[in-house]
């Protein structure tokens, strides 16, 4: 796995292809319909969040919001992971075991943490097809319309509030295409780049959702 410093030097967006397409490959055939038995590795779950993390970046402190709750849900992941790699290395056996132990949706569960970990990454996939979709709308509607398909129904008022104040400070569409673009890149390049990532990001997430479900994790709200 990369390390942040490395990431720096490309593209988020290839690096993100490149894991996807690794966890893929790597992973172990199964019955597809029997969501207790999927393989969900929770160590390459993180590195894409992190990914994440680095695109908001890019539209600046306007997402300090979406980026903090990320970072700190990132972070309860990757503590409990690190206490034990190999009986942790699957995220559904930790989404299993909070259930078992009646925890999954009491404090800073990383149930929860999961759950707001891939509701952030529908929204980066939703404000990524739609930018390279209409490159001339407004950044603020993009993102207004990326935030209510994905976030919004799950947030409270706070939470809202705190995306409207945010809102009237995102940058305009065209300086975060230039900024999410690699040096000597295209913007067709981009493009590409983006369509092949959401092929892969977008079939993925319908596999954690489906297994949030099973455990009655995706009906949870914030304040």
């Amino acid at each position: 796995m990369k390390r942040a410093r490395e990431i720096e030097k490309g593209s988020e967006i290839k690096s993100a292809i490149e894991e996807l397409s690794v966890l893929i490959k790597l992973k172990p055939a199964g019955d597809n319909h029997d969501r207790t038995t999927v393989h969900i590795p929770t160590r390459p779950f993180i590195y894409v969040c992190n990914l994440v993390i680095q695109v908001l970046d890019k539209i600046g402190p306007t997402m300090a919001v979406l980026r903090q709750d990320i970072d700190q849900n990132i972070q309860r992941l990757k503590m409990l992971c690190d206490s034990d790699p190999s009986t942790y290395s699957n995220l559904v056996e930790i989404l299993k075991k909070e259930a078992d132990e009646g925890n999954a949706k009491k404090g800073a569960s990383c149930s929860k943490a999961s759950v707001w970990l891939a509701r952030s990454l529908d929204f980066t996939a939703a404000l990524l097809q739609r930018l390279v979709a209409d490159p001339d709308q407004k950044m603020e509607e993009l993102v207004e319309e990326s935030y209510k398909i994905t976030l919004k129904p799950w947030h409270g008022w706070i939470s809202s509030a705190a995306y409207k104040v945010a809102l009237k400070l995102v940058p305009d569409s065209k300086t975060l295409t230039n900024l999410l673009m690699p040096k000597d890149e295209t913007y067709d390049t981009l493009k590409e780049d983006v369509q092949t990532l959401t092929s892969l990001l977008v079939p993925f997430l319908e596999e954690i959702h489906s297994v949030l479900i099973l455990y009655g994790l995706d009906r949870l709200k914030s304040t």
